[in-house]
């Protein structure tokens, strides 16, 4: 405090000496700067008392929490084996149940305490989980598995793993121990389904006990370690409450496509990558009527239809020797001698989109199929490639002829921007003028804009439009709302 005891005289200030050691500066003494304003005090020091903590350091990773977590993976290891070598590992995978989980559960606690391992109780319970989970389901994958919310599974190698939740794409903290352990994952999602990834067959398309989409691709295809891919379906399908209820579509496309399916048109789903096509699919068959034979003919089976008269077939890769391959084509020359009353194909890739056209021309009404096209008028575009892949040479005026007596109706679904997904057309097919297919809109999707959280938002309305087959509707029992093609906005998005 000696710095702030007293106030010194005006006449006494003088310069702190110089940081050089230089002699100090004497103040004038003339009457102008005795009169004149006061030179500046000196600074005083700060007091230790108030001084400013010091900026900690950026911490470093923490290299004992790195060597923990791999003792942690090889205790993990080490008790996996063990328990391998007492069970027996085939008989544990058919008979998943409570009482053998409980078992086992037992058993890899026994071990972890043969081990005398320095665990808390906290890590012996998520060491046992691991392991079962490792035991009975599909590894460190059975965490993301078990949440309702997620969407996609993305594996880009054992320490890459996204996950899509609410439309965003996130990186995850599952992390596989290698490409050893991911490869033994793969396996036991294709094994019981009859197929492999290996070195000869690098690729597969497979599914999960859930219907879930898998994609599977190990090197030497895929150079950073072997990706697997997971399009999910979740525990609660979605229905078409929740299409309206997400503004996905309007209450009154819901009843004009019930109608639709009811009467028996033969329809056409389009969209890109993602954009929902085959929950769409799966929805629209949920119209077809109890009584009937349905055929689902698809490269992994993914539909889920509840009617009790359902027939699903699934092609089959070619073994190790390049033989036994059925596609989907084949499939579908088959079940024309299966007596369908209708026929689902999940998706028209190639040649087989020509056995589709002509099988809705000849008496299996009411069958829908999907294809990749960005719009109503692409899907035109994109059959008529399809078909010439089929290697029969036939005209353009020809293919588009078959179209348009084929398909009667065309919906398009699509992801917008920001991850919402709806049904953006629903189109007539009218038939042809010339050498060209005319269509018209029914109802649309108008985007307006994108709100603040990058989502675009907008409104489906009605174009006004009565759509030719409207007798065959009414002809077939179906109730029929005049309103429906009033020319309005059926539902609008809040744009936050």
């Amino acid at each position: 405090m000696g710095l702030f005891a007293k106030k010194p005289a005006p006449a006494a200030t003088t310069v702190a000496p110089p940081a050089n050691g230089d002699a100090p500066a004497s103040v004038p003494k003339s009457p102008s700067a005795i009169t004149g304003p006061k030179p500046p005090l000196p600074v005083p020091p700060p007091k230790p008392a108030a001084a400013a903590p010091a900026v900690a350091p950026i911490a470093k990773p923490d290299r004992a929490t790195e060597e923990r977590a791999a003792r942690f993976q090889e205790l993990k290891s080490t008790i996996h084996r063990k328990l391998v070598e007492q069970l027996d590992m085939t008989k544990l995978s058919r008979e998943a149940s409570s009482e053998m989980r409980d078992h086992v559960r037992q058993v890899v606690t026994a071990l972890c305490e043969e081990e005398n391992t320095l665990l808390n109780y906290s890590e012996r319970s998520r060491l046992v989980e691991e392991i079962l989970d490792e035991t009975f389901g599909l590894g460190p994958m059975e965490t993301l598995l078990k949440d309702p919310l997620i969407s996609d599974i993305l594996i880009n190698g054992p320490k890459q793993v996204y996950i899509e939740k609410g439309g965003k794409l996130t990186l995850s903290d599952v992390k596989f121990k290698d490409n050893a352990h991911l490869l033994h994952i793969i396996d036991k999602i294709v094994s019981p389904l009859g197929r492999r990834c290996d070195e000869v067959c690098p690729l597969v398309d497979a599914r999960l006990k859930d219907g879930s989409r898998v994609n599977a691709i190990i090197p030497p295809l895929a150079i950073d370690g072997p990706s697997l891919s997971i399009r999910r379906f979740g525990k609660d399908p979605i229905t078409w409450d929740d299409y309206v209820r997400f503004r996905s579509c309007a209450p009154e496309i819901t009843e004009f496509l019930n109608a639709c399916v009811h009467a028996g048109l033969n329809i056409l789903i389009v969209g890109g990558t993602g954009s929902g096509k085959t929950t769409l699919l799966n929805n629209l068959s949920s119209f077809i009527p109890d009584d009937e034979r349905i055929v689902t003919i698809e490269d992994a089976a993914e539909l889920q239809l509840r009617q009790p008269h359902v027939v699903r077939l699934e092609t089959r890769p070619a073994n190790i020797e390049g033989k036994g391959r059925i596609t989907i084509r084949d499939l579908l020359i088959n079940s024309l001698r299966m007596r369908p009353d209708r026929i689902v194909v999940g998706e028209c890739r190639g040649g087989e989109t020509l056995d589709m056209l002509q099988a809705m021309n000849t008496g299996h009404e009411g069958s829908m199929t999907t294809v990749h096209a960005n719009s109503t008028r692409d899907a035109v575009q994109r059959v008529e490639t399809m078909v010439m892949m089929s290697g029969f040479e036939l005209p353009t005026r020809a293919i588009r002829q078959q179209f348009a007596s084929a398909i009667n109706l065309i919906v398009q679904a699509a992801r917008l921007t920001g991850g919402r997904r709806k049904i953006t057309n629903i189109t007539e097919v009218q038939g042809m003028e010339g050498d060209v297919v005319t269509m018209q809109d029914i109802f649309k999707f108008e985007q307006i804009g994108v709100d603040s959280r990058s989502r675009a938002y907008g409104r489906i309305v009605s174009c006004g439009v009565r759509p030719g087959f409207l007798d065959r509707l009414k002809a077939s029992g179906c109730a029929i709302d005049s309103n429906w093609f009033t020319p309005r906005t059926l539902v609008e998005d809040d744009p936050d």
